[in-house]
């Protein structure tokens, strides 16, 4: 949830692929003939190619400034244009120095996705369930979590949690009053309101983290283990999953040194969210490189490294796929996984101009979806034009200004997006692709 902080913060490459029209005729297998082939779509016109070389410009001039490194994908209609990695998975040791011989980014390299969690597991999750008919999106959340019961918890639905009009409280330590997950849940159940239920859109970690137990206490399964049998096997991601260390992954891009940026908003109550406890009472914090570990304090101390609203990692490849599988609503490589009437459920715009779970990007297109992580994630799904960018940073390990806040990429984000997307419209527009 710390993508959406009311602060500044809130805001050696792989050959690029670029797909080029084929034409050709085929060879009739023994009639002596020749038969036109269908010419297959042309996806990368002169434009949006244009746009592919801007945006390595923009990232290379980002890279040492902004994060260490960064691996960028980008698909059209399914096909990958761009797949290259930058810089450096880790520059910088836990006390700040350059590292003599830092370890080179890759494109297969895992990232920490932080709040992307919320999308990739959690609502994908959640449609899963919808499309069975085993969650009711309007249903109270008592249907399926039976003591969150109280005078304002009864009125809160399943939609609430998605579009974050909850009213519960965006951020807090839980990790002070709980190490588990059922710990956590009581927390949270007995932690008053910070708004109205459905007064408004107020982004809140802690409504996800209801919706992972929502979706375990349905499935009869963890999330990562419920997404990952009927989600990412089927899709062939292996590289998508909480935990990643247990599983054998070993290259990962690094981020923060601890958990000091947490510490500092729970000690300082006019950096981010005001702790009303004492910042003392505990002291469990991380003080070295994190590697392979999730950053998000109550996804690695309060729920075991795995939660609804963090604690997921994934390479860009993979997460283009999840992207297309929503552009082709729910339809992914000649197979469905979901009905496309879920999906344009979840993809349709409310009255908080959000959709469930996902943020509706500004100056997109119509029908445009994306998320942030606090790590330097990003992910962005354009269906006008059959586009899926991913954008992944490990923008933690470059270290906080002097104000104590990380790079903004916001700026990047937009300038990247808005490049690719005219030149994607500018082709269209010619008649150079589709």
């Amino acid at each position: 949830m710390r993508s959406e902080r009311p602060h500044s913060a809130r805001r050696s490459a792989i050959v690029p692929q670029l797909v080029m029209p084929l034409f050709g005729i085929a060879l009739a297998c023994g009639g002596g003939g020749v038969r036109a082939r269908t010419p297959e779509p042309v996806v990368a016109g002169p434009n949006l190619t244009r746009a592919l070389a801007t945006a390595d410009s923009l990232i290379d001039a980002a890279v040492g400034t902004q994060f260490p490194g960064a691996v960028l994908v980008v698909a059209r209609d399914g096909r990958v244009l761009r797949e290259r990695a930058f810089g450096h998975a880790q520059l910088y040791d836990s006390a700040h120095r350059r590292l003599a011989a830092p370890r080179p980014m890759r494109a297969s390299t895992l990232f920490d996705l932080a709040s992307v969690t919320k999308v990739m597991a959690t609502t994908f999750a959640v449609m899963l369930l919808v499309d069975r008919g085993s969650v009711d999106l309007d249903a109270p959340v008592w249907r399926y979590l039976p003591d969150f019961r109280g005078p304002h918890l009864d009125s809160i639905t399943v939609r609430h949690l998605l579009n974050h009009s909850s009213g519960l409280v965006q951020w807090q330590p839980l990790y002070y009053h709980a190490s588990n997950g059922s710990e956590t849940y009581a927390v949270i159940r007995a932690m008053p309101l910070g708004w109205g239920v459905g007064e408004g859109r107020h982004y809140s970690d802690l409504g996800f983290m209801l919706l992972g137990q929502i979706v375990e206490r349905v499935s009869g399964r963890p999330l990562g283990t419920f997404v990952e049998r009927e989600l990412y096997r089927p899709l062939g991601l292996r590289s998508t999953t909480f935990d990643p260390q247990a599983r054998g992954f070993t290259d990962f891009a690094a981020t923060e040194q601890g958990n000091g940026y947490e510490r500092h908003m729970v000690y300082d109550s006019t950096f981010g969210y005001r702790y009303r406890g004492d910042p003392t009472a505990w002291n469990g914090w991380r003080r070295y490189v994190l590697v392979g570990e999730v950053n998000d304090g109550n996804a690695w101390y309060a729920n075991g490294g795995a939660a609804g609203h963090a604690g997921l990692f994934s390479t860009a490849a993979e997460l283009r796929v999840l992207l297309d599988l929503l552009i082709g609503r729910g339809s992914y490589g000649g197979r469905r996984y979901i009905r496309s009437e879920i999906v344009d459920r979840f993809l349709t715009r409310d009255r908080f101009e959000h959709y469930l779970g996902w943020m509706m990007p500004r100056g997109m297109p119509e029908g445009s979806f994306s998320h942030t992580g606090f790590t330097g994630t990003y992910v962005l799904g354009v269906p006008r034009y059959g586009l899926s960018i991913v954008v992944l940073t490990n923008r933690q390990n470059m270290g906080t200004d002097t104000r104590g806040y990380f790079p903004d990429l916001a700026p990047l984000q937009h300038a990247l997006a808005q490049a690719l997307v005219r030149g994607a419209e500018r082709d269209a527009t010619s008649g150079a692709t589709r």
